[in-house]
């Protein structure tokens, strides 16, 4: 998988954050999600107000379909 670095600024402050459903209600060791106009924040639940990585739509489903596929699981 062949990847483009890009640089962008993105406003995450008013973003309302998710964690997945499979995470369960007290999960405090968890990423949080946020989708916002042209990108999408992933942050650590528990430093809400650290940094995010920010990726363009694209890359974060491709990322996900990845993922769903198993593509990142242990041999």
């Amino acid at each position: 998988m062949e990847m483009a670095t890009k640089r962008f600024s993105v406003n995450l402050t008013q973003a309302t954050w998710f964690k997945s459903s499979k995470s369960g209600p007290n999960c405090d060791n968890c990423v949080e999600v946020a989708y916002v106009t042209g990108a999408v924040g992933v942050r650590d639940s528990k430093d809400k107000s650290g940094p995010a990585l920010v990726f363009a739509p694209g890359d974060w489903r491709a990322f996900v379909t990845h993922a769903r596929e198993g593509a990142f699981d242990p041999a």
